[in-house]
């Protein structure tokens, strides 16, 4: 079972791309990449997941919209849970200029049989495509008392931001279940740039992977330990819950 991560640049620019395998019991981390072009990414997606096997997409942007206007229920459902992280969405509908680039790419992952999942049998085999949300699955995973900021504001504190996602990401993730070792990961990056333009890179690289992970907790756990905001019909956010 593969379990892949998609930080999608909702109107241009690169996308983070993580691969996750579930083998023997345990997750591994085999790629972690950036692709520019929709091509380059979907092409990405059949190399690591073939036609007839199994995976699980956790994609970091609207790809069910259903609003013309306005802001879709499960955006307004992260202000109202996570608002107090400061971990609300931004809001989506089809009249912002995003829309028609983050739509067709959910519905491309359904003409290669990845189909939406805001409902899951726990650890079942099929082609399942999620959007997830990086902040309050940060904030949840790792019992945060806010949202790391590492999107917004001055480039260092960026950074020092960016390096604490990174150190609880070694630290923590091997102790969830399921675990993740990335500490020996020669993919994992080693440092966190100075320069805002690596400092970006290393970003969507680190959101992707929260968005696997979050992939394998919603495959392994379904409800029992993850929170469906909102529908197939209105658009969903699938968050890991608090751990204990």
């Amino acid at each position: 079972m593969k379990f892949l991560g998609i930080d999608l640049g909702w109107s241009s620019g690169a996308s983070g791309l993580c691969c996750l395998d579930w083998q023997d019991s345990r997750l591994e981390l085999i790629d972690l990449r950036r692709e520019d072009a929709t091509e380059d990414i979907l092409a990405w997606v059949d190399t690591c997941i073939a036609p007839d096997e199994s995976g699980m997409i956790a994609v970091d942007a609207p790809t069910l919209i259903p609003n013309a206007t306005g802001m879709r229920l499960c955006d307004r459902l992260t202000h109202k849970h996570f608002g107090r992280y400061h971990a609300g969405s931004y809001p989506a509908n089809l009249g912002l200029p995003f829309a028609a680039r983050t739509v067709a790419f959910g519905l491309s992952l359904e003409a290669k049989g990845f189909h939406h999942a805001p409902a899951i049998a726990p650890k079942q085999a099929g082609r399942h495509q999620i959007e997830v949300f990086p902040h309050p699955a940060i904030v949840h995973l790792f019992g945060l008392e806010r949202i790391l900021k590492y999107k917004k504001g001055k480039l260092a504190d960026r950074r020092i931001e960016l390096a604490r996602l990174r150190q609880l990401l070694c630290d923590r993730l091997p102790t969830l279940e399921p675990a993740l070792d990335v500490t020996q990961s020669k993919l994992l990056p080693s440092e966190i740039p100075f320069k805002g333009t690596a400092l970006k890179a290393v970003e969507d690289q680190l959101d992707s992977l929260v968005c696997a992970y979050v992939a394998a907790h919603w495959w392994y756990w379904g409800l029992e330990r993850n929170i469906a905001l909102g529908s197939l019909a209105e658009g969903y956010i699938i968050v890991p819950r608090a751990s204990d």
